[in-house]
């Protein structure tokens, strides 16, 4: 690996692994229990909402701030882009500050701005304090790197795969909890709920997290400067990003595009409906645990191979049943057609949190001391996959309806696929 530029600057910064455990003044004696862990998976989950809640209450938060017709997009988008502005310039403070205290600060800014987001009658203040609030949602991969550093390595996996099971559930429920909320009680309640919610993790978290303090001892500009050496150096880092990015790529096409097709027949479901049907479709973060145990079992690359090829048979029985691919009928199937999707969609939110949670797991045995740039980085990468896909797949449904999108999804799916046979893949394991 490549030394650092300035020999002024650490080289724990650049990859190097430091001679002190990443941990230096911590509570060594604190370990990742069973109720912490289920505290980490609740608190991801929960604050998740905050970046993907909002798109199904675009309209009634537009009419009643008077949004302009072009800024009502905005509303959906800015808790997203305040998102990965938090993953470079606030996530990687963990590998300079003490993690306790820098999480639960943040968390209450984030409570703070979202109560700003329900009490406000400015647009403009509404969506300034919604995109501040995605920045310091990004306290959620303070966590992610938090609970790893806290399980010993060969636990670590199914550490990081709990963890991540309330996360993608948290990503997967939201669009619907939020619909739910807001129609009982109003989008401002919701915000409302939302705010409290975090205020009250930041409290739990304030009580029972251990003290971490991180090695690196360097100021925040040269840290900011280390994440283009570590992306550009950590070859594990670059192919577990590219290969979640691509399975986040075929997942937000499904998501994004599935509740058009849904609504259209033979299917004709309701609002509510759908937001059973991705209830239904949740089931498959069941596989992150799973997904981590193979990981701590050394069979990770087989479990990355059954996670890719789980993507690819989903989004073919989709567009079998859901576009009429081989010459099927959806509209004589109607029932069955309906089963297989549920069942398309678990199976790929499957594929992809297998994915995920092995990149996770790989990223989190590199350099102790550079975990939450690490970290930060993974999330980034395959953000930008995630927005590429739903951003496609929007196209492809007004080009060639649920054809195009599976299509979509099929080519990020499949490019994960090759990614994974590539010479050199087995070593990010």
């Amino acid at each position: 690996m490549n030394r650092p530029a300035n020999p002024a600057e650490p080289a724990c910064l650049y990859g190097k692994r430091p001679s002190v455990p990443a941990h230096a003044g911590a509570d060594e004696h604190h370990q990742l229990t069973a109720p912490l862990t289920v505290l980490f998976a609740a608190a991801t989950g929960a604050i998740v909402l905050n970046l993907f809640a909002a798109q199904p209450l675009t309209g009634p938060i537009a009419r009643a701030l008077a949004l302009p017709a072009g800024l009502t997009g905005a509303i959906a988008m800015l808790p997203q882009l305040g998102y990965a502005l938090g993953l470079v310039l606030l996530v990687p403070l963990t590998d300079l500050f003490e993690n306790r205290r820098l999480v639960v600060r943040t968390l209450i800014v984030c409570a703070v701005l979202l109560a700003v987001a329900m009490l406000t009658r400015s647009g403009a203040v509404f969506l300034t304090a919604i995109f501040l609030a995605g920045a310091s949602s990004s306290v959620i991969q303070m966590l992610v790197p938090m609970a790893a550093s806290m399980a010993s390595e060969a636990r670590r996996g199914r550490a990081v795969g709990n963890v991540m099971s309330g996360l993608m559930l948290g990503i997967l429920l939201s669009r619907p909890l939020a619909s739910v909320i807001a129609g009982l009680i109003g989008w401002r309640a919701f915000y409302g709920v939302a705010a409290a919610a975090d205020a009250l993790i930041a409290l739990v978290l304030a009580t029972q997290l251990p003290r971490r303090i991180p090695v690196a001892t360097t100021r925040y500009p040269a840290l900011l400067r280390s994440l283009a050496t570590l992306l550009r150096t950590e070859r594990v880092l670059q192919r577990c990003a590219l290969s979640a990015a691509l399975g986040m790529g075929a997942f937000s096409a499904f998501w994004t595009a599935i509740g058009l097709r849904l609504a259209h027949g033979p299917f004709n479901l309701s609002f509510y409906e759908i937001g059973a049907f991705a209830l239904a479709g949740a089931a498959g973060v069941v596989a992150t645990p799973l997904a981590g145990y193979a990981g701590d079992r050394g069979a990770a690359r087989a479990a990355r191979r059954v996670g890719h090829v789980s993507m690819l048979a989903a989004l073919i029985a989709s567009g079998i049943v859901g576009a009429g691919w081989f010459g099927f009928e959806p509209s004589s199937h109607r029932i069955a057609a309906l089963v297989i999707l549920v069942v398309g969609a678990a199976t790929l939110d499957a594929g992809v949190v297998t994915d995920q949670t092995l990149g996770r797991r790989a990223i989190n045995l590199l350099n102790p001391a550079a975990r939450g740039r690490l970290n930060g980085l993974f999330v980034g990468i395959f953000f930008v996959g995630g927005a590429l896909g739903a951003s496609l797949a929007g196209a492809a449904w007004a080009w060639l309806g649920w054809s195009g999108v599976c299509a979509v999804g099929l080519a990020f799916a499949g490019a994960a696929f090759l990614l994974g046979l590539a010479p050199g893949a087995d070593r990010q394991d």
